[in-house]
């Protein structure tokens, strides 16, 4: 349930110009407004499944995009069943000034746009500059395209190849989303070795059959998962209203250190693995007005 201070199921992922909603829980347009990113056109929205406080907001959401005269197409993925909710949900939006497409996946699908684990592909290694100089390669595009993998011709007709210059590949990043679950083999497996896991903790420990009857998670839970995945940080959401934040670290943190609570409008930074470890940033999307305003309030 919402409350004075926390608001229903959304998560934002944020990758370059890329911005990919997950869950579209009541009020997330509202939520989005007061962030720094604002109501953007979103051109993806995937959701996790169809508990009411995980897609309560796209309605609302699809109506506005259509008031602003929105003409940029929106797809939609979700399991099975994603068009018939679409089908009943289109009482409430009515006509749309946009066209919108929805996808459903079946368990394991694999898509160009990763899907519910985030994964980048590896990167490619540092670009060895002496090298490069010392086989005759020019500064300027001859350069870029080492970099991107392709190879070039000299003017002497030498071919230089990428692996000539560049370094091992670098990873890249991998953020996985559980949606709501009782601890699980496949999200650990989907999980592996993940930068950010965000996992749901719906109870804890004193809980311990209710979540088993609802299957849901407690925060002990979903830190096991976390360490037998072996991420670099566990994002505990999806709390009930009756635990506090540090409770839910508490418990969590015993068996994996590295866990948090996020409150709304907190930021997780996922930095290339060379260059530091995930980290929480708290209010780090709040626009600079609301954070003005909470200093002086």
């Amino acid at each position: 349930m919402p409350t004075a201070k926390r608001a229903l199921t959304a998560t934002l992922v944020r990758r370059g110009g890329e911005r990919l909603l997950f869950d579209c829980g009541e009020g997330t347009q509202r939520q989005l407004l007061r962030s720094d990113v604002g109501l953007l056109e979103l051109e993806e929205i995937f959701l996790t499944h169809y508990h009411a406080d995980h897609y309560l907001g796209l309605p609302g959401m699809l109506k506005t995009f259509a008031l602003r005269g929105r003409e940029v197409p929106l797809t939609i993925y979700g399991p099975r069943g994603l068009g018939d909710l679409l089908g009943t949900l289109r009482r409430i939006f009515g006509r749309l000034t946009y066209p919108v497409a929805h996808v459903e996946l079946e368990a394991g699908a694999r898509l160009e746009r990763d899907g519910y684990a985030l994964v980048e592909a590896a990167r490619p290694g540092r670009f060895d500059v002496d090298e490069a100089a010392r086989l005759g390669v020019p500064d300027g595009p001859e350069r870029g395209l080492l970099q991107r993998g392709e190879p070039v011709t000299l003017i002497d007709g030498r071919v230089v190849a990428p692996d000539d210059v560049l370094g091992p590949a670098r990873a890249g990043r991998k953020v996985v989303l559980s949606g709501d679950t009782a601890a699980a083999a496949s999200v650990v497996e989907a999980a592996a070795g993940a930068d950010l896991l965000v996992h749901e903790a719906t109870f804890l420990a004193d809980e311990r059959e209710r979540a088993r009857e609802t299957s849901h998670c407690t925060a002990g839970e979903a830190a096991l998962v976390a360490r037998e995945a072996g991420v670099k940080l566990l994002a505990l959401t999806h709390v009930s209203t009756r635990y506090f934040g540090h409770e839910v670290v508490e418990e969590a943190s015993q068996l994996f250190p590295a866990t948090v609570v996020p409150r709304d409008f907190d930021l997780v930074t996922i930095p290339f693995p060379e260059r530091g470890e995930p980290e929480l940033v708290r209010s780090g999307a709040r626009t600079k007005r609301a954070q003005l305003g909470s200093l002086e309030s």
